[in-house]
Parts: structure tokens; sequence; C-alpha cells
């Protein structure tokens, strides 16, 4: 539950900018295209900093790296409450992205820690819809708080939840061999099924089997390819209920929601869905595969938001969306903790996630292009071609697990 509760935190003090960003832009003088850049700053960081997160997690361990990042990225949420300027944001909003990452590969490591294969999608899933429902959380909350006081305030609660979480994360968390209310024969329990499902370590060092194995690049392009989607839906979706749909920040706060509530239910479908499939006697690595192809079959649906009659009907296709593609991040994050061993899985989660960084950062400046220049359109469009390309990328590269 603390690894939930961590998730909800984290997407709430990133979202808060999508929310609050036609206020913040007229109170600062942004354009756009200037609040592209200023979501730039902070995938930026946070595509970098994933390099390193994972690796800091494999050496300080799951409890202590994981206060630390949490630490972090409160204090500068709360920081984005000073900001004067485009430059003073985009360095408040680079500096909570240096944190971030650290909540996604500190989590995965404790699911490694605490669960074998048959129950990890499930977990994942759970914790996955704490960052759903953090960005169910953030249109309402956050839009009623903004509509009640300065937008600055707002920074400032948010920033101060993640402070409050470490005190029981530091009191409560340890891993099983080291936890005073695990018994005996619960340790030895743990202990039996993790070595049955172990992944050898092998002999050579943990960069170069990180980096020469096909399976690392395969899931990090693939995040490249498709998590621009989900970073569509934090960063741009909420403006584009109020600038093309003509939406007042209460409406939105009404609406919006619907679209992460349906990423919530997908993470736990996803989750689940590839569990049972483990029961029936498909593999780890068969059963998140499955799962990611019907997420594909659904995301084409995507270009029918531009074109929805009402906004209502716009939030429930976009729902839609949002359902398949958390259903796809879970499974491929389960898939990490599938493949590799425990001592390297902090550190490849970075690897991937930096793909994931990076093609988000690379999508929200064409997104801002794209919006400033032209239209939404083209970017529905997009978004629904992207995860049936990855997953011809996954069935070309690994017919064997199919």
């Amino acid at each position: 539950m603390l690894l939930f509760f961590s998730t909800v935190i984290n997407y709430m003090d990133r979202q808060n900018l999508s929310i609050l960003a036609r206020t913040i832009q007229d109170d600062l003088h942004i354009t756009d295209l200037q609040y592209s850049n200023v979501v730039q700053a902070f995938l930026l960081a946070y595509t970098l900093s994933y390099l390193l997160a994972g690796r800091i997690t494999d050496w300080l361990g799951t409890r202590v790296s994981m206060a630390c990042f949490v630490v972090w990225w409160s204090v500068s949420d709360m920081l984005t409450s000073l900001s004067s300027s485009l430059f003073s944001l985009g360095c408040f909003r680079f500096l909570l992205g240096v944190g971030e990452p650290g909540n996604y590969t500190a989590a995965p490591k404790a699911v490694s820690e605490w669960f074998p294969p048959k129950q990890r999608g499930l977990v994942i899933g759970i914790y996955t819809a704490g960052a759903t429902l953090g960005a169910t959380l953030a249109p309402p909350v956050i839009a009623f708080l903004g509509s009640r006081f300065h937008w600055r305030a707002v920074f400032l609660f948010t920033g101060s939840l993640g402070l409050l979480w470490v005190i029981p994360w530091l009191l409560l968390y340890r891993r099983p061999e080291e936890h005073p209310k695990i018994s005996e024969g619960e340790r030895q329990l743990i202990a039996s099924e993790a070595e049955a499902e172990a992944v050898a370590m092998p002999a050579e060092g943990r960069w170069r089997y990180i980096l020469t194995r096909r399976d690392t690049w395969l899931l990090m392009i693939s995040r490249m390819i498709t998590d621009p989607v989900w970073y569509f839906y934090l960063f741009w979706f909420p403006k584009y209920l109020t600038d093309a749909r003509h939406l007042t920040l209460s409406q939105v706060g009404r609406i919006a929601w619907l679209v992460y509530l349906a990423a919530d239910i997908g993470c736990i479908f996803g989750g689940y869905l590839s569990g049972l499939l483990i029961k029936r006697g498909f593999t780890a690595a068969r059963s998140r595969i499955w799962v990611m192809g019907i997420a594909a079959i659904l995301l084409p649906l995507s270009p029918l938001i531009n074109s929805a009659s009402s906004p209502l009907m716009a939030v429930g296709i976009a729902s839609i969306a949002a359902f398949a593609h958390l259903s796809w991040q879970i499974s491929i994050s389960t898939l990490i903790v599938d493949l590799y061993p425990k001592p390297v899985v902090g550190t490849v989660f970075g690897l991937v996630a930096a793909g994931s960084g990076f093609g988000g950062m690379l999508s929200t400046n064409l997104v801002g292009r794209a919006v400033t220049y032209y239209s939404y359109a083209p970017v529905f469009i997009v978004m629904g071609c992207l995860h049936p390309l990855a997953y011809l990328l996954i069935t070309c590269c690994r017919k064997k697990e199919l």
C-alpha cells in the first residue's frame, strides 16, 4: 500500500502543472510553445535521471533510495510555487524530473524482493494504479484548490504530501530477511520461491550483461515508441479540453478524471489477466505479450477522439485508449522483473524508462508545434499507430515467446 500511495503522490505532483497550465500561462505570460519547453525540461531531467536512478536503487537498496527520491521530488514540487518566469518554472520542473524516476526503479525492486512471477503482474498493476489514481484525483482536486486559492498554494499542498509519506515508509519497509514481523517459516517460503524462479546472474560485469542483451534494447525502444501516448494524456489532454473543446477549469475537473479512472482499471486488468494466463500454463513472458496484443488492438481508436461530437464522447474514447495503454505499460514493466536477475532489476528499469523519457521529450516538442501551427488532429492520428508498431517489433524479435 505504501508503494501505491507514493505513486499517487508522484503523479499528482507532476500533473498539477497540466491542470493549472492555462492559469499559470496567463499569470506568467507563457505561450503554448513555451509551455511545451517547460514540459520538455521536466522530461529531459526525467530521462537523464533514469540512467542513474536504477543504479542508485541497486546501490542504496529499496528502503533508503525510495526515501531520498520522494524527499527530493516533494521539495522540488513545493519550489514550483516560487516560479516568477518561464526560466524559473522550467528550472523547478527540471528538479522535479530529477527525483520522480526513483519511484519507478525502487518500486519494482521491492516487488522482486517480495513476490513470485505469478503475483508480480497484479502487484505492479496495483501500485501503478496509484499513478492513474493520482491522475484521476488531480483534475477535480487541483481544479477545486486552484479555483479557491492561488495556484502557488496548490504546489505547496501537493509537495507536502510526499514529505508526510516518507515517515511511515522509513518506519515500516524492510526486505523479507530483515522484517521483524515475518516468521521464519514465511521467510523461508519467500526465499525458496525466489530461488526457484530466480534468473541467474552471469559472470560478466553488470553493464556488459545488461547492454549486450537484446531484450534490453527491445524493451527500451518499445517504451520510447509507446509512452508518448501517456505523456500526452498527462500533460496535454486537459489543455486539449480547454483549448480545443472550450471547457472551463471546473468543467475539465468534472469529466477529465474519467480518462485516468479508465487507466486505473487498465492497470489492474493488465496485471490480473497476465497472472490468470500464467495459471493456465502460459510462460510469464508470453502472458505479458498477449496482454500487450489486446492493447495494441484498442489504441487505433485514438483518432476518433478529435472528431467526437461532444466533449464527453471524446473523453469516453480517450478513456478506452488510456485503459489500453496502461494494460500495455503494466505488462512491459513486469517483463523486466520476469527476465532479469534481482541485482540488476533497478538498473534495467532505469535504462528502459530512459527510453520512455526520451520518447516523451521528443513527442512533447512535436505536440507543441502541431498544436501551435496546425491542430490536435494529427496528434491523435499518430497516437493510434504507435502501439501496433511496437507490438510488431516485439513479436518479430521474440517469436519463441508467442
